[in-house]
């Protein structure tokens, strides 16, 4: 089994987690939420390296948005580089982790556990270290991944994140049709998988350039900087992740003509925003390549990946990063790299 089969099992991990996981979620939420009602809890804290970092990324919107909560992004090199603790009583820590193996990640869960914070680990691994570190364990079901490159860990990640939110915000002030709108997820992320001949066309295109740029907002500024990293890891491309709103103050210099950009312009509020940057980027004549949902967004494309319709803005992350996978699955391939083996790094990575 190799990465394209990984790829291609994310609707069926989906569908395992929605089904499998949702009782272990609810039960885990549960217990955070009187502390929450109580005021117990001011913030959210989480601790990632790597790809779980973007879904990390995905939690600070998702958090900040159903449930007001501010989300901080740990430091983990305080505790395990400079010994010193932050105060995270009064957090909910969360450590993200497909291995739970990193030493950095468990040492800030841990921390948080002695402080009497309720931790929460989300792992592939009921075994691992940060899995028992942590009070409660959220398992991501994905199954085995095998390849270097995390792609079903990382969905999985999301939708474990998105869960979990739901389960709690149904404790404080539920909002009909959340439930609804979750278990349309594995069949968008299998429309989604249509896309692999749209994003081989790209791969081709793309093959003899060394960088370009990847833009994103809202809740997809989560999705521009793992399709980034998936570019730079499987494909060795410099790829150079930005916010839409951050790319208008200063990285903008970066393009000429012909430069490639891969704007991410899904349905939501960001439409508009992204709409405008589509519209700077045509009079610079940089050469867009769209990934979206909307006609108006494709219409403005160079080359253009068309995402299924239908998820609501919260949940596009989760389908909107698997033609980026297969983008980098392809360009890799296009560029004679053997997508399997990148080089110099390994499946798991532990930091101090």
């Amino acid at each position: 089994m190799g990465l394209r089969d990984e790829i291609r099992q994310q609707p069926a991990v989906a569908a395992r987690l929605l089904r499998d996981g949702r009782s272990q979620i609810d039960g885990i939420a549960e217990h955070v939420a009187g502390r929450l009602a109580n005021r117990e809890i001011d913030h959210v804290v989480i601790a990632a390296r790597g790809t779980s970092d973007h879904a990390a990324i995905y939690a600070q919107y998702l958090f900040g948005a159903h449930l007001r909560l501010p989300v901080a992004l740990a430091t983990p090199s305080l505790i395990s580089l400079y010994g010193v603790e932050p105060r995270l009583d009064r957090s909910l820590v969360i450590g993200v982790s497909q291995s739970g193996q990193s030493p950095d990640i468990v040492g800030v869960v841990a921390a948080a556990r002695r402080q009497g914070a309720p931790t929460i680990a989300l792992t592939n691994d009921v075994g691992s270290n940060l899995a028992t570190a942590a009070a409660h364990h959220i398992e991501l079901r994905a199954g085995p991944e095998r390849a270097v490159a995390a792609t079903k860990t990382y969905t999985a990640e999301l939708l474990a994140v998105a869960l979990l939110v739901t389960a709690l915000e149904a404790r404080l002030g539920p909002v009909a049709g959340r439930n609804e709108e979750l278990a349309a997820v594995p069949a968008a992320m299998a429309a989604a998988l249509d896309t692999e001949q749209e994003a081989e066309t790209v791969a081709r295109h793309l093959a003899g350039r060394d960088r370009l740029i990847v833009v994103g907002r809202g809740f997809n500024y989560a999705t521009a900087r793992e399709m980034a990293l998936k570019l730079k890891e499987l494909a060795r491309l410099a790829a150079d992740p930005y916010s839409a709103a951050d790319f208008l103050h200063g990285p903008l210099v970066l393009v000429e003509p012909g430069y490639p950009v891969i704007v991410l312009a899904s349905s939501g509020p960001t439409a508009p925003d992204i709409d405008a940057l589509l519209g700077r980027l045509a009079d610079l004549d940089v050469e867009p390549i769209v990934i979206s949902d909307r006609p108006e967004a494709i219409a403005a494309a160079t080359f253009a990946i068309r995402l299924p319709s239908g998820l609501p803005d919260w949940l596009t992350p989760i389908v909107a990063i698997i033609p980026g996978q297969l983008l980098a699955l392809h360009l890799a391939i296009a560029r004679g790299i053997d997508p399997e083996s990148p080089r110099w790094i390994a499946k798991i990575t532990r930091t101090n």
